[in-house]
């Protein structure tokens, strides 16, 4: 069974130590990156849920969600009301199990608890030349919908 579980002081510097492959880093942020991002915007007042991923008992991977705007000028417009799925990845040791699309299938569910409020959408986004992530997101119903965060594609998913 896959599962989210907070990060806290029992765990949070085995997330910082997850890492995807060396061909995949162009792709995500480090886990470290994504902790300061997350402690960050907390401080301003926003919203990002960290959480690690665990397969069982064994740590496998890590997701960050959003809700609303952040204030980013590249944000989607779909951002302003919405979840979104900031960062997702599974350590190198444990990909090619199926372990991304039990964590994608685990954080939807999550987020359709609506634990930060109402939201009729959940988006995210990804680097254009990643056809790993395009595949797992667009197995689980997420459409692009033209638009780019950043150099990112945006993809959107009715929850």
């Amino acid at each position: 069974m896959t599962e989210l579980r907070k990060i806290d002081t029992k765990n949070i510097w085995k997330v910082v130590r997850l890492s995807v492959n060396a061909e995949q880093e162009s792709f995500v942020a480090s886990n470290t990156e994504s902790i300061l991002q997350a402690y960050a915007t907390i401080s301003e007042g926003k919203i990002a849920l960290p959480f690690a991923i665990y397969s069982e008992d064994t740590l496998v991977g890590f997701v960050m969600f959003g809700f609303g705007s952040i204030g980013d000028e590249d944000e989607p417009k779909v951002a302003q009301s919405s979840y979104c799925i900031w960062r997702l990845m599974i350590d190198s040791r444990f990909q090619g199990r199926g372990l991304g699309k039990a964590a994608l299938s685990a954080s939807l569910d999550y987020l359709r608890t609506k634990p930060c409020g109402e939201a009729e959408f959940c988006w995210l986004s990804y680097e254009p030349e990643n056809e790993v992530a395009k595949s797992l997101y667009a197995s689980a119903g997420f459409m692009e919908t033209g638009e780019k965060d950043g150099e990112e594609l945006v993809a959107v998913l009715r929850l």
